[in-house]
């Protein structure tokens, strides 16, 4: 039988079935439970937050963000064009238009030089992804925001643990978000949540996810709300997965560092990634860029791995490329993100990755490129 890889896969390795347990035998299975309150105030210690409010995904985390400042038709919020979907998209449910930046070259997040020429008189906020795990450089990023009374989110849906001159991303902004998808460094299956130091956004938050309904005062509803709650389930499996949350980030580090090992040598022919002197990248995935000297195409090479039983990714489509977003643009060129989007996949990253899994990926990617 051939081996099979996966790019990703949940790894359970603590209380995750006892938690579990525990809702099903007390009847706490939906959206009211002690895991979920649970989860959110070790979440906010583990980021160094006010607040941690929970939510059903990355993508609502993100759209109670910008809700939270009244984002509407008419606004624009700056994101990167190197991204996945969800960061756009959650801007267009408001009614408000992405205006797209480029990317940096050695980190693939969006670069601060060229945030400034796309700020008009509608732009309202700005927000940034750190990338496959590795943070964005904030503090020209925040400069910038300040100059122009803009509000920054920090999408960190790929990076919990990740950190910025030793600051923990989701942190540094205004509000973070989060995903706990079944990919992510930690799980619940389905889920989000949202951080911040501010009460007022909190409140707003909290509000707006579950219906918008008075917390006291029962089936009143002074604004419309949203069905956005996490279940007890979910947070169950959740406060297990961060329980581990340092054994999970060091097993990640632990097999990019195998990865390094066992393909510095081919420098010839893949770049891998960097880790800048001012940040720990977090690996949500160990994400590497084919060199022009190679002369297959990314995708034919995953083609090669994939019969090996070797799953990999591409990079995410730059969002200037895509239907529902290219005609909204402008005649912009992003020659960096289209680069790196050509030339990028990820490789298997995950807590369950044995050293004999990356010796073997790293043999065969030689085989394929020598």
């Amino acid at each position: 039988m051939q081996r099979h890889i996966p790019v990703a896969c949940p790894v359970f390795t603590g209380n995750e079935k006892k938690y579990v347990m525990d809702c099903i035998e007390t009847g706490w299975i939906s959206s009211i439970g002690k895991f979920i309150k649970e989860f959110e105030e070790k979440f906010s210690n583990f980021c160094n937050t006010k607040h941690a409010i929970s939510c059903s995904n990355g993508t609502v985390a993100l759209h109670l963000a910008l809700l939270a400042y009244d984002v509407g038709p008419g606004d624009e919020i700056i994101v990167p064009t190197l991204t996945y979907v969800a960061t756009a998209n959650a801007v267009t449910y408001c009614g408000a238009r992405p205006v797209l930046v480029d990317s940096e070259p050695e980190t693939w997040n969006i670069d601060p030089v060229r945030i400034e020429e796309k700020i008009t008189a509608k732009t309202k906020g700005i927000i940034v992804v750190h990338l496959y795990g590795h943070p964005a450089d904030m503090d020209p990023l925040l400069e910038i925001a300040k100059k122009y009374n803009l509000f920054v989110i920090e999408d960190a849906a790929e990076a919990h643990g990740a950190l910025y001159k030793k600051i923990m991303v989701g942190s540094i902004g205004d509000i973070g978000t989060f995903s706990f998808f079944g990919n992510k460094i930690i799980t619940s299956g389905e889920g989000g949540m949202v951080v911040t130091n501010s009460d007022e956004l909190a409140e707003k938050i909290r509000l707006l996810k579950g219906q918008g309904m008075d917390p006291e005062r029962r089936y009143w509803f002074p604004v419309i709300g949203y069905n956005y709650r996490m279940t007890n389930i979910q947070a169950a499996i959740g406060l297990a997965q961060l329980e581990n949350i340092s054994w999970h980030l060091d097993k990640r580090r632990e097999m990019a560092n195998l990865y390094y090992k066992h393909l510095s040598e081919l420098y010839d022919f893949i770049e891998l990634p960097k880790e800048k002197e001012w940040a720990k990248h977090a690996f949500w995935m160990f994400s590497v860029l084919l060199k022009d000297s190679v002369k297959f195409s990314r995708d034919d090479f995953m083609q090669l791995l994939g019969k090996n039983g070797i799953e990999t990714r591409p990079f995410f489509y730059p969002m200037h490329v895509l239907p529902s977003y290219k005609k909204f643009q402008s005649d912009d060129r992003f020659p960096v993100a289209d680069n790196i989007s050509s030339r990028g996949l990820n490789l298997p990253t995950h807590s369950g990755l044995t050293k004999e899994d990356v010796e073997f990926i790293s043999s065969k990617i030689k085989s394929s490129l020598s």
